[in-house]
């Protein structure tokens, strides 16, 4: 204490002791006095220094003297101060021991004196509350001071006191558990007899129990034992100086004692042993009907003067009394349970005689009130069940309570407390009104009556109290202050009866559920003062009992309950009821008490009457029969009691209120049970059933984990309710409103359908819920609902079977069930799958519809769930979930395989890359087409494909390739849709690219015992597999190519070989060996077999687009899939050459490759044989790369190879241009056909010209000439002829140019076997040289010119072409005019070869000019013959040298001049035909063309100048004097015939070259002659002949102009001579002057006197000449006779011999 709080009570207790000192002053001198001295003595000891509390105390302590004395004065003033002053004492703990027993006494005097009881009150209750000093027997007097003031006349005082009491008693109770709390030592072991059985007795108490007990807890055991004493009417030991007691404060007490410090009970014995011994008896003995119910107990000399004051009734309880006793007895139940369990048995027993029907209301009430309290509570519950029920010869308590609870509550619909009846008359009454609440509401909600209640068989009861759940709340109980019975309102023992009952079955769920209570007072007992409870009561055995105990009852109430409930409240609170109890036995394993619940909900949601056979029959049992039996429907009930009432007037208000409880009106749903024939009437459903169908829901989504078989039942009445709501499946399983539920005509009668309506979503969204909540089931639970859900599929489909219309309801809800398990998709799958493949496969269109839709949503939703292992990993869950799917491939109904496709086109959209163990199912899905099905299924599912295909090909497993190709294959042979089988063959490109891209993954991915997957392959053993891939692919484009449609044959075909020449390379070298042999050649004898046998019958394009004329026939369409096919063979051994040239049976594959080409080529379609030709070029060319880079090593095999291409060439060029036999032909080579056989040479002689024979020279000129000379049809001719004015090559004729060009150069190039044969080659060029001027014919067929077919029809059997020099134009004149350039280039390169000039090479050359030559104008083409004459002119500059020379001896000399006879015979008739031909030129010349012409004559002249005559001496004279001869004649062929139209076209420069030549070689100069003798030339010698030819045929020439000028002169008279006659003579003048002047310079012996007279015989001309007037003839003319002037004296005598030797 500080010095503050020192102060404080120092100057309080001063301040009291002065005012006291003046009170007393003049009255009580001795109490001032004393108070004088304690005032002195304070004021001396207390000097304001630091005082601890003793200290304090003992300065204090003499201050309570004056105080107690002023006390005794009995001074009401002095007595309050006194008080106070006593109060500040024991407020600061400033009173001992002694001095509290001072102050007890004095407050004792007070209480006996009646002076300030209230002060006295307070004073006791600060000194008890404030410390521990009174106790024992002044605590006792203290305690008896309360009890007697309670007791007191004055109310006021009485409640003071009684508080006071209370309060005292109380802290009694509260120092020994503070005792207990600070005490170390161990409380005594309890038997707790709840869990003995009761075998052991109880410990009786002891005589003398105080020894053993502290001294707190002494004083409570002897208030205790008193208290308990005082209520049995007995003398108390320890509350000495009691005067009276009533029994109802005594039980209180006892109530608030036992009540609050149960663990002073629990932890000493002596308080136990009193609790059992003398609280029970008291109990047991007050409840007996024998005793006396007394209000008060007198006490001592007072008893006898109080029982003459109260009166003793007998008749009945008194109700202040038993509603105390019924408190205690639920304190000493909840609290005291496992101290009491035999006298708790008792209590129940005797609560439950109050429930029996002939006890008072009152009774009733409170004991259903008590009932209620203990039954809310768990523990108490599961005490009750374990102590009794589950002992084998104990009572059954806990049964006997439900069962008494539920007869209580039947009771009450039985028997009518007096006025309900009156109540319920009333409320039927008003109900007649038109403001009836109850018609009101049912109008406006779902409820169904304003007032909660229940109303059974013309009963009605209200619900007048409502309770929390779990929380009892007693009226009666609480009314303390009532001494007689009170009035029970109508309804309210139905109130807490139904309270109680919905609390039981809480109590129990929680029991099983082992939840502890919420209530604190439930759980605070044993876990303060009550040792922990130890059973060896099995859990599940106990669970058991407890449903077992209590579920009949319980059944048959709820189920009355249910059927007479009013209000939707209650109704839902008995559905909860029945929900949680099935539950409860459910999880317990009771199937017969679950199955029973649940059959009452659906009964109770079904409407009357239904038949359902699953509800008759799923409830055995004598129980449930009783239940069944006991419950009617409400409906039913109460128009039955109406009718046993006679119809009165409140028949009509009930017809009306259950009209008002219909909601909907449907048909009933067919069963297989039912005939087919069957007809049921339409059915009703009111608010209730559609509550309970609401319960039903409830516990199926609750407790569905209980429900096992009776899911069935459950399923089955959710089912048929749907079905009577028109709740129909809609998308996900979701069930929605398919129709109205209610006529007009019937609307009347329902006039809430509206509301119904609105209230069908949520009903939807409810099962929806339900099923969604399957998810939280557990693995059994989840098959039982399947199970459930297949059971009622089967049933609707035998309905469908039935020709009836089945509910879809199980389908909907198994797919709902499945998209929410799908966290453990493995337990489910396979059932629920199973059973939907069933349902697809249905012949009914709906339930078909509904039983693919669920399979391809769950298959869609379990593959994109995130399952908790990958799914990606897991190989055995994507099989199972894709298996449904791939099972429904067997289907034979299109709209099951339309959904099928579109679920994996989904799947693969949006989990394709997650699928990776599940693409062979996949693959065999859209593989599983055939043309049965329509496009759109076709379209569908290779839209699947390309997906695969396009996207997923770098995720699908190794073993998925080949069925991806197999697949692949499917759709290019299908023929709904062509469209898709030309994609399908694209893809199969894509395929053997990504083949390729990933070859290296592929072949490591692919090991040997892998092969399992791929297919055999006969004769290559040990094939890879990656080659065996490669061979799935070819295999399946080799039999799309014989396809029976020409596009995919087409599209096959290009792929086929598009890939083998792409990528071939990867495969190994044993693996070609099968692609010739089982993939080519295969695919060349059926398109060759089938082209065979196809039909030329045109095809029927009506309704479809139009065709080419070239593909109008089936063997017109086979031919292009021929040239196709070939082609591609070709182009394989084309690329792939190399690899198949070291295959084994290399050869025998080239001889087949080569017989298939030239069985082709002979074909009479020009397409195939153009293609066949185009395919041995192919082989060919690549072949000739090949073999370019190859060694020489394989001499033998290459020489076999090509051997075999020269004899397919010949025999196909043979056999296709031999000219035919009859002019009526069938078939006649084209030219692109012609022209590929020829371009194919070639490239083969360079492989075989090292072979090559004149033989097959003459073979190949035999071919090349009767290709050439193979007409054109007269259609084909404007697009393969050029035009007539150009003069180009065909390419037939380019490609003979190239094959004679190609010889050339060999064989110029070449050994002497080449060397041989160039005669040959050059007879071959000049045959075709001579197609220039004359066209070849073609066997004998007649032909024609090829503008004769032009706007004309042409026969195709014939046609008829015929030589035409516009024809040859077209045709032969540049390829003539080439192989003329041809022959003169070789010539010129190979002159000199002995073998061209052996063989006459050169005068076949000639031979040939000749005829151009000949023609000159003539000719088709003017290029013909000039190029002819610049040949000529070539040849001879090259020939001449060669032909000149000569062998050593005579004799070779002799056989040369023999050979070359014909070569000086051809060259003089060429000149001859050429510079004088008898064609005249074309009469559109222009000068410069005239000029070009005579320019090549001079040319020609110049050659003999200079290449013949001056070695005159080589030749013959014979050719020269025809030479010279024809010098002459062109000198004086000066004048053409003359042209009427044109005029003359003068030669006159090439007159004057042969002048000169003439004049040139008629001159004889010495440095020749000398050369002459020098040489020693013999005479007669070439030279002089020539020299002597010359002068004469010059003199004659000269002659002839002169002559003929000087005529002309004359005749002409004045006019002039034309220029070019001015010109000749002005010439001739000028080379008579020169040659006289060279003869005069010969010697004279040497010259002709022929010559001299003949010159002589000009001179007359000469002199008539003289009279032209010409100033160019005069000047030549002078010096002319000036010349002469030497002729006119004779020679010199001395000249004997003249110049010829005469």
């Amino acid at each position: 204490m500080d010095k503050d709080q020192v102060n404080r009570v120092i100057e309080g207790l001063q301040s009291d002791l002065k005012t006291l000192i003046l009170e007393t002053r003049k009255k009580y001198t001795s109490v001032k006095e004393a108070c004088e001295e304690v005032l002195s003595k304070l004021k001396n000891s207390y000097g304001g220094s630091q005082l601890t509390h003793q200290t304090l105390r003992s300065i204090t302590n003499p201050a309570l003297y004056p105080l107690i004395q002023g006390c005794e004065t009995k001074d009401p003033k002095l007595t309050k101060v006194c008080l106070g002053a006593i109060q500040r004492f024991i407020t600061y703990d400033l009173l001992d021991e002694k001095g509290a027993k001072y102050v007890i006494n004095v407050m004792w005097l007070l209480m006996e004196n009646n002076i300030d009881e209230v002060k006295v009150l307070q004073t006791a209750a600060l000194l008890l509350t404030t410390s521990n000093l009174v106790r024992g027997d002044s605590l006792s007097k203290c305690l008896v001071l309360c009890f007697r003031l309670h007791f007191a006349k004055d109310a006021t005082i009485g409640n003071t006191a009684g508080a006071t009491v209370r309060q005292l008693v109380s802290l009694v109770f509260e120092r020994v558990v503070i005792e207990d709390a600070s005490s170390n030592e161990e409380p005594p072991a309890l038997v707790d007899s709840s869990f003995s059985g009761g075998s052991k007795e109880f410990i009786k108490l002891p005589d003398s129990p105080l020894k053993a007990l502290k001294p707190f807890a002494q004083d409570a055991f002897s208030l205790f034992q008193d208290l308990v004493m005082l209520v049995n009417g007995d003398q108390p030991s320890w509350l000495i100086g009691m005067t009276e007691m009533t029994r109802t404060f005594g039980i209180e007490l006892l109530e608030n004692i036992l009540s609050t410090f149960y663990s002073v009970f629990f932890k000493h014995q002596e308080f136990s042993s009193l609790l059992k011994e003398r609280v029970c008896a008291l109990v047991i003995k007050l409840f007996s009907p024998n005793v006396k119910s007394q209000y008060r107990i007198a006490i001592g000399h007072q008893q006898q003067q109080l029982q003459t004051q109260q009166p003793i009734t007998t008749d009945k309880p008194f109700f202040p009394v038993s509603m105390r006793l019924l408190r205690l007895v639920s304190v000493l139940v909840q609290k005291y349970y496992s101290l009491l369990v035999t006298e708790c048995e008792i209590f129940l027993s005797l609560i439950i005689k109050f429930l029996d029907p002939d006890k008072p209301a009152w009774q009733r009430a409170l004991a259903l009130e008590i009932l209620h309290r203990l039954l809310a509570q768990p523990l108490l519950v599961k005490s009750f069940c374990q102590s009794y029920d589950m002992k084998p010869h104990a009572t059954n308590i806990f049964q006997d309570t439900v069962n008494s609870l539920a007869a209580c509550i039947q009771s009450l619909f039985v028997t009518t407390p007096p006025g309900l009846a009156s109540s319920t008359q009333a409320a039927l009454t008003n109900s007649t009104s038109s403001s009836s609440p109850l018609i009101n509401t049912v109008s406006m909600g779902p409820g169904i009556s304003p007032q909660a209640g229940f109303y059974y068989r013309g009963v009605w009861i209200p619900i007048c109290t409502v309770f929390t759940s779990g929380q009892p709340k007693a009226t009666f109980l609480e009314m303390l202050d009532k001494t007689d019975p009170p009035s029970i309102q109508d309804g309210y023992c139905m109130s807490v009866a139904y309270a109680c009952l919905l609390d039981v079955i809480r109590s129990i769920s929680l029991v099983v559920q082992n939840t502890p209570c919420g209530n604190a007072s439930d759980s605070s007992a044993p876990s303060d003062g009550a040792p922990n409870e130890k059973t060896s009561i099995d859990d599940d055995s106990f669970s058991i009992q407890l449903v077992n105990s209590s579920w009949c009852g319980l059944l048959a109430a709820l189920t009355l309950l249910l059927e007479a409930s009013t209000d939707e409240t209650s109704t839902e609170n008995v559905l909860k009821s029945l929900q949680t109890f099935a539950s409860v036995s459910g999880r317990v394993g009771l199937t017969t008490p679950r199955d029973a619940f649940i059959t009452a909900l659906c009964k109770a949601s079904l409407p009357p009457h239904y038949t359902l056979t699953v509800l008759n029959a799923s409830s055995p049992g004598t129980v449930t029969s009783r239940v069944a039996q006991s419950r009617q429907p409400s409906t039913e009930s109460y128009g039955q009691h109406m009718v046993n009432t006679g119809g009165n007037a409140n028949a009509n208000i009930e017809t009306e209120f259950r009209q008002h409880l219909i909601v909907a009106v449907g048909s009933p749903l067919p069963t297989p049970s039912q005939p087919a024939g069957c007809q049921q009437g339409p059915v009703v459903l009111t608010a209730k059933n559609l509550q309970c169908m609401r319960a039903i829901l409830s516990v199926a989504h609750c407790h569905g984990a209980v429900l096992g078989s009776a899911w069935h039942m459950v399923l089955t009445t959710l089912q048929h309710l749907a079905w009577i709501l028109g709740l129909k499946p809609s998308s996900g399983g979701s069930l929605k409103s398919s129709r109205p539920l209610m006529e007009s005509s019937s609307a009347t009668l329902v006039p809430s359908t509206a509301a119904v309506l609105a209230d069908l979503p949520v009903l939807s969204s409810m099962l929806s819920r339900l099923f969604e909540s399957s998810q939280y089931l557990d693995d059994v639970a989840l098959h039982h609902l399947i199970d459930a859900l297949r059971q009622l599929s089967q049933e609707a489909l035998e309905v469908a079977y039935s020709n009836r219309e089945p509910s879809l309801f199980a389908v909907a809800k198994l797919l709902e069930t499945g998209l929410v398990n799908l966290n453990r998709v493995e337990v489910l799958w396979r059932p629920v799958t199973n059973h939907l493949l069933e349902v697809s496969s249905h012949p009914l269109n709906r339930m078909r519809e509904w039983g693919i839709e669920a399979i391809t949503t769950l298959v869609r939703s379990a593959i994109q769930y995130q399952h908790s292992t990958s799914l990606k990993e897991n190989q055995r869950l994507q099989t199972l979930l894709i298996s449904p799917l791939n099972e429904l491939s067997s289907t034979s109904f299109a709209d099951v395989r339309q959904k099928q496709v579109d679920c994996v086109l989904h799947l693969l959209h949006s989990s394709g890359d997650i699928i990776s163990f599940g693409w062979p199912l996949f693959l065999n899905i859209i593989g599983a087409i055939n043309n049965s099905q329509g496009e759109n299924s076709i379209r569908s599912a290779f839209q699947c494909l390309q997906l695969v295909v396009t996207d997923y090909l770098p995720i699908l497993p190794w073993n998925c390739l080949p069925l991806a190709v197999e697949t692949t294959g499917k759709f290019g042979s299908q023929t709904q849709d062509l469209n898709v089988s030309l994609t399908a063959i694209g893809l199969m490109w894509n395929i053997s690219d990504y083949f390729y891209q990933n070859r290296e993954v592929l072949r490591s991915s692919l090991c040997e015992e892998k092969n399992k997957v791929f297919p055999d392959f006969p004769g290559v053993p040990n094939m890879a597999a990656f080659d065996k891939l490669w061979m799935c692919l070819y295999t399946k484009l080799g039999e799309l190519c014989i396809d029976e449609r020409p596009a995919v044959r087409k599209s096959a075909g290009q792929t086929l070989f598009s890939t083998i020449a792409a990528h071939g390379d990867l495969l190994h070298h044993n693996t070609w060996q099968a692609v010739v042999w089982q993939v080519l050649f295969p695919l060349l004898d059926n398109v060759k077999k089938l082209s065979g046998q196809a039909s030329d019958v045109k095809v029927d394009t009506s309704g479809s687009m139009l065709i080419h004329h070239s593909r109008n026939t089936a063997q017109k369409q086979w031919a292009e899939t021929q040239v196709l096919t070939l082609s591609g063979v070709a182009r394989v051994f084309q690329t792939k050459r190399p690899m198949l040239q070291s295959l084994d049976e290399f050869s025998r594959a080239w001889i087949l490759l080569l017989e298939h080409i030239e069985n082709s080529a002979l074909s009479k379609n020009s397409e195939v044989s153009l293609a066949s030709l185009k395919a041995f070029q192919d082989v060919l060319s690549t072949t000739t790369k090949c073999n370019s880079s190859e060694s020489n090593g394989s001499g033998s095999h290459d020489d076999f190879v090509w051997n075999v291409a020269w004899k397919a060439w010949l025999q196909i060029g043979t056999l296709a241009t031999s000219p035919q036999k009859e002019e009526r032909v069938t078939y006649i080579p084209s030219q692109p056909f012609l022209t590929a056989l020829v371009l194919i040479f070639p490239g083969l002689f360079q492989y075989i010209k090292s072979r090559f024979g004149s033989d097959n020279l003459q073979m190949l000129c035999t071919v090349l000439q009767s290709a050439v000379s193979v007409p054109v049809h007269g259609e084909a001719s404007p697009f393969i002829l050029p035009s007539v004015n150009d003069p180009v090559l065909t390419p037939l004729q380019e490609g003979v140019l190239l094959c004679m060009d190609t010889l050339q150069r060999d064989f110029v190039s070449g050994n002497e076997l080449m060397k041989s044969m160039i005669p040959a080659l050059f007879y071959q060029l000049l045959v075709f040289a001579g197609f220039a001027c004359q066209a070849p014919t073609y066997g004998q067929l007649k032909t024609k010119s090829i503008s004769s077919f032009k706007g004309m029809q042409v026969n195709l059997h014939s046609c008829h072409i015929k030589q035409s020099a516009e024809w040859v134009t077209l045709n032969y004149v540049p390829f003539g005019e080439k192989c003329l350039t041809m022959a003169v280039h070789l010539y010129g390169k190979t002159c000199q070869e002995e073998v061209v000039n052996q063989s006459q090479v050169l005068t076949s050359i000639i031979r040939c000019l000749r005829l151009p030559l000949s023609l000159k104008y003539d000719c088709t083409s003017q290029t013909t013959w000039r190029l002819a004459v610049h040949s000529l002119l070539h040849v001879l500059r090259l020939g001449l040298p060669m032909a000149r020379l000569r062998p050593d001896n005579q004799e070779n000399n002799i056989n040369v001049q023999e050979v070359m006879l014909p070569l000086w015979t051809e060259i003089t008739l060429a000149l001859d035909e050429f510079l004088f031909p008898k064609s005249v030129p074309l009469a559109n010349q222009t000068p410069e063309e005239i000029q070009s012409d005579e320019l090549l004559d001079c040319q020609v002249m110049e050659l003999i100048r200079d290449e013949i005559l001056p070695q005159a001496n080589f030749y013959p004279p014979h050719f020269i004097s025809k030479i010279m001869g024809l010098l002459s004649k062109g000198s004086i062929h000066l004048v053409p015939p003359v042209d009427s139209e044109t005029g003359p076209k003068l030669r006159e420069e090439f007159a004057r070259v042969c002048f000169e030549v003439l004049l040139q070689f008629s001159l004889f100069h010495e440095e020749k002659q000398q050369q002459q003798e020098q040489t020693k030339i013999p005479s007669g010698n070439p030279s002089q002949v020539t020299n002597q030819l010359a002068i004469t045929a010059l003199l004659d020439r000269f002659h002839k102009v002169l002559a003929a000028f000087a005529q002309d002169a004359k005749t002409s008279g004045q006019s002039p001579m034309p220029r070019y006659r001015t010109a000749e003579i002005a010439f001739t003048l000028q080379g008579l002057s020169s040659l006289i002047s060279a003869l005069k310079k010969i010697p004279t012996t040497k010259v002709n006197p022929l010559t001299w007279r003949q010159l002589i015989s000009l001179y007359p001309h000469l002199v008539e000449l003289t009279a032209v007037d010409s100033t160019r003839i005069g000047r030549n003319l002078r010096d002319a006779l000036c010349q002469y002037s030497d002729l006119l004296q004779p020679p010199a005598a001395t000249a004997s011999t003249s110049i010829n030797g005469t």
